[in-house]
């Protein structure tokens, strides 16, 4: 192609080049994510630890159990109980240990009201280590508080993993942006 012009061809070829290079990433994102996602389900086998202190992400799906001194503030999410229910699933913030606190968040139980149990005091507390974001971690509770029934087991495979659709589509900007490139310089050659 004779006239071809330099700068727009350049920050084409590279915005197609940075486009394949993100969905090649997207792909490999992908394996990381099944990988997790194997690990997590291995931890659910391990045998049960004590509540973390401090925090440890690398724990997560694992078995705990954990003592919750006192509750000293609460908190409600979203969320479902274990027959798929929406709801409000229901978090203590617990001092532990030496006293300090909060040392342990606890999904205590899920309920259709957004108010936190009045009859929950602490006490041991076994589950399954789950992410929190503002915590890091929190323990899910095997068993509810009394008046709340149990929340949905965390599970790894609710994991998204949607990393394959964004190579995909990562793919399908590049190859627009090469044809409308082709395309406008086709015409700007005609002319």
């Amino acid at each position: 192609m004779r006239n071809l012009p330099v700068i727009p061809t350049v920050l084409v070829a590279l915005a197609v080049a940075t486009m394949i290079a993100l969905g090649i990433w997207q792909i490999q994102r992908k394996g990381e994510k099944e990988a997790l996602v194997d690990r997590y389900e291995n931890a659910s086998t391990l045998p049960p630890v004590a509540w973390p202190e401090p925090p440890d992400t690398e724990l997560l799906y694992r078995r705990a159990t954990g003592f919750c001194l006192e509750p000293v503030d609460w908190r409600s999410i979203a969320g479902q109980n274990r027959e798929g229910e929406a709801g409000w699933q229901h978090i203590a913030s617990c001092r532990t240990g030496g006293g300090e606190g909060p040392g342990m968040q606890v999904v205590v139980g899920w309920s259709a009201s957004m108010e936190p149990p009045e009859d929950w005091e602490g006490g041991e507390v076994s589950g399954i280590i789950a992410l929190d974001p503002e915590y890091e971690i929190r323990l899910v509770s095997e068993d509810a508080a009394p008046g709340l029934q149990p929340v949905a087991r965390p599970d790894p495979a609710d994991m998204p993993n949607n990393h394959l659709l964004y190579a995909i589509q990562w793919f399908f900007f590049a190859g627009a942006a090469a044809l409308i490139y082709v395309l406008a310089l086709r015409k700007r050659m005609r002319s």
